[in-house]
């Protein structure tokens, strides 16, 4: 049996031509960026317009881009940085019940820190309501913190509308961006957010970087304390070899409409309906959700017994398996996924590199699975 990749939600192949834009910077540049001599200068200049690629594709400043280790670094930065700075102000965060874990164990911690979290409920397609949102404001709230699009179902929220609401009311607005950036449009003037965090790993960079775009004049302690890297913002020596893969990969996104992508998820969903009929559920909302993510119930089965009978092919459950007993995914509980539907759940996340010949494969592995 031939491996099929399906899982670019969880992680995506590093792009050649990010790959090529690394490659001289495990040899020939090693200078520290930070000094000012001769083998400084070129790391220095590589790591500047890595920054640029990555404003240039978020629109924004180059100087409100930092780069972090990754998602959750950039997330705890935003949610614990703001905190620091504001809780004098008041001390009461929102966010939603389907965020990453990196944003809700943040939470979590920051509630030992003295914060009230509140969590906002989703409807059945995983989307947050704006009034529910403007209902939760406090006279103490100082940040709303949502998820750009939701990595499980691929649900995209509607941030300009938060946003605009966060404004009327002088509150900033963060939202997780790891699963967006590279696939829909993530300009931050647009989305009107104060702080995006981005993954690279998600979007054909390698892992362990990341970047956190804070608008110019937003009020955020540093969370890494040491030397002045980052204007001030982030310490440590720069990570030069993987700043420019995602530079490289930024500079890729920008072009692309995700068109074939869509197409290739539109095909693969109509023919699992065709032959699955009422055995088989969509989870997420319709319309609005990425181009690339299919989440879908087989009714009556365990998404991990599925997949068990298909060992090529890579994918993800909405449902994990603790001593015979099947536990759905907060996300999916959330969104009042009835449990012996959820239990079937797996998520198809498609890529760049996804050839209609491999969705072909895995409907027919997915026919012979259920049959068994």
């Amino acid at each position: 049996m031939k491996n099929i990749y399906l899982d670019y939600n969880a992680s995506s192949p590093i792009a050649p031509e990010a790959a090529a834009a690394m490659k001289p910077f495990l040899t020939d540049y090693y200078g520290n960026p930070s000094t000012n001599h001769w083998a400084g200068k070129p790391a220095k200049e590589a790591y500047e317009k890595a920054r640029q690629q990555m404003a240039a594709l978020l629109g924004c400043d180059p100087n409100e881009v930092i780069f972090t280790s990754g998602g959750s670094e950039s997330n705890n930065h935003a949610l614990k940085g703001v905190f620091a700075a504001l809780k004098e102000r008041g001390n009461h965060i929102i966010t939603t019940q389907i965020e990453h874990p990196a944003i809700l164990n943040p939470c979590k911690y920051l509630e030992k820190q003295g914060a009230n979290i509140t969590y906002v409920g989703v409807d059945r397609y995983g989307l947050v309501s704006p009034a529910d949102i403007e209902k939760a404001i406090t006279a103490k709230t100082i940040l709303i913190s949502v998820m750009h699009a939701n990595n499980e179902v691929g649900t995209i929220q509607p941030m300009a509308e938060i946003s605009n609401i966060a404004k009327r009311h002088n509150i900033l607005v963060h939202t997780d961006a790891a699963q967006s950036v590279g696939k829909i449009p993530t300009r931050v003037d647009d989305l009107g957010v104060d702080l995006l965090s981005v993954a690279g790993h998600k979007l054909y960079a390698p892992k362990g970087i990341g970047a956190l775009y804070i608008r110019q004049g937003t009020p955020i302690e540093p969370l890494i304390h040491g030397a002045g890297h980052e204007g001030g913002r982030r310490a440590g020596t720069e990570n030069i070899i993987l700043a420019v893969g995602l530079g490289q990969a930024c500079e890729l996104a920008l072009g692309l409409a995700h068109t074939e992508i869509r197409e290739l998820r539109d095909y693969f969903w109509s023919e699992l309906k065709n032959y699955f009929a009422d055995k088989i559920t969509l989870n997420g909302h319709p319309e609005e959700r990425l181009p690339n993510t299919l989440n879908v119930s087989f009714i009556g089965k365990v998404g991990q017994d599925v997949l068990a009978k298909i060992p090529g092919l890579a994918a993800s459950t909405g449902s994990a398996c603790h001593a015979g007993t099947v536990e759905l995914s907060p996300v999916l509980r959330a969104m009042k996924v009835d449990e012996k539907i959820g239990q079937g759940t797996i998520r198809f996340s498609l890529g760049r590199y996804t050839t209609k010949e491999e969705i072909d494969f895995v409907l027919r592995w997915l026919k012979e699975a259920y049959a068994v």
